[in-house]
């Protein structure tokens, strides 16, 4: 396994900025795995804010008591999504804008790590931007990304006509170029999964269907895209493994508006609830004994909803329950240090709020709590 740098050993928090010296407050969700687990337990949640990014973190495994917000600046930083490995190290990548010395727009993709729950993130780098012309010097969008079972960061992107654009590092650490794995009609970011036997998958909404990259080995080159006539809301899509190296992917179906489960090679699975206006939040876990996926998103109206059924046993039902609480992007699922579950999501006033699964059966969910801000 290639090895990493150890990265930031001081207890500093980033920019030496707490919530004494930041208004505390979120401008939005990030996009993905923004509410991570680290190696010692411990939750950690991210939101992109002005100038930059804020940073809550438990105090203890299992919390309820959280430290924060801790400000990280990031100059121009646009779009935010965090994606973790199985090694826990979480990576960050941005959508950077910002002026030039002719006064023109300068854009940027950036990406940052941090290798320990709590301690300080690495240097942001730039990984350029793949379209070169001046025309195009704005175009990259919102980027998504995922990490290899051997650390491998995947960063994908849309490209200029709707295809698919990928930077990934090699073996010794080092950034790839920019690759164009093709493809068009993409209008939204994609879904990227790594799987656990350490392959990678995108699916993408487009205007033809549903297009899917696949590699065909670990470290190897993508295949694709292999279209399907299905109709997914673009911008819903989300992927989950269900099965040793098998992905599900969820999205909101643009005929029934209600949620639908897809795995290749099958058919769609109705799966009822409302209309999903972000991409699902996704978890596998057991509950009472049993396999579950639990998913959550925001509704159209806003509110905050949660459903659950069985890992690929779609055709038993779901179940979903529309939350008091309202938020602002997609929520956030993970599980604490004691294998509870536990949802996060953005209020309207851009506080952090977290619950957690209750000690009854099923999925109760226990009050919900607002971080300091």
């Amino acid at each position: 396994m290639r090895r990493r740098p150890a990265g930031p050993t001081s207890a500093s928090v980033e920019g030496g900025r707490t919530a004494g010296e930041h208004h505390g407050t979120a401008s939005g969700a990030a996009h993905g795995d923004w509410l991570t687990r680290g190696k010692d337990g411990r939750l950690t949640l991210y939101a992109l804010t002005g100038g930059g990014l804020l940073r809550w973190t438990e105090n203890a495994v299992g919390g309820p008591e959280w430290n924060g917000p801790h400000f990280v600046p990031v100059a121009g930083l646009t779009h935010l999504t965090v994606v973790q490995g199985a090694d826990t190290y979480v990576h960050f990548l941005g959508r950077r804008e910002r002026t030039g010395a002719d006064g023109g727009r300068n854009v940027d993709i950036v990406h940052a790590v941090q290798y320990q729950t709590g301690l300080a993130l690495g240097d942001w780098r730039s990984l350029g931007n793949p379209f070169q012309g001046p025309e195009e010097s704005g175009s990259p969008a919102a980027p998504v990304g995922a990490v290899a079972q051997d650390g491998t960061v995947h960063v994908l992107l849309r490209g200029e006509h709707g295809g698919l654009m990928l930077r990934r590092e090699a073996p010794n650490g080092k950034w790839r170029a920019w690759e164009d794995l093709h493809g068009g009609g993409v209008g939204a970011p994609p879904a990227a999964i790594a799987l656990t036997d350490g392959r990678i998958e995108v699916c993408a909404a487009a205007e033809t269907g549903v297009l899917v990259w696949r590699q065909s080995a670990p470290g190897g080159d993508f295949a694709g895209p292999r279209g399907f006539s299905l109709r997914p809301v673009p911008g819903t899509v989300a992927a989950l493994e269900t099965g040793p190296g098998r992905a599900t992917f969820f999205w909101t179906d643009a005929e029934s508006g209600g949620a639908a489960a897809w795995r290749a090679g099958g058919w769609p699975a109705a799966l009822g609830g409302t209309p999903a206006e972000r991409p699902y939040a996704v978890l596998r876990t057991s509950l009472d004994g049993y396999d579950c996926a639990v998913l959550a998103y925001r509704g159209r109206d806003g509110a905050a909803v949660l459903g659950m059924g069985g890992t690929e046993n779609e055709a038993a039902g779901f179940w979903w329950y529309e939350l008091a609480e309202s938020c602002q992007g997609a929520p956030a699922l993970a599980l604490d240090g004691r294998g509870r579950v536990v949802m996060a999501l953005i209020g309207a006033d851009g506080r952090p709020r977290v619950a957690r699964q209750g000690d009854g059966d099923g999925l109760d969910l226990t009050r919900w709590d607002t971080l300091g801000g």
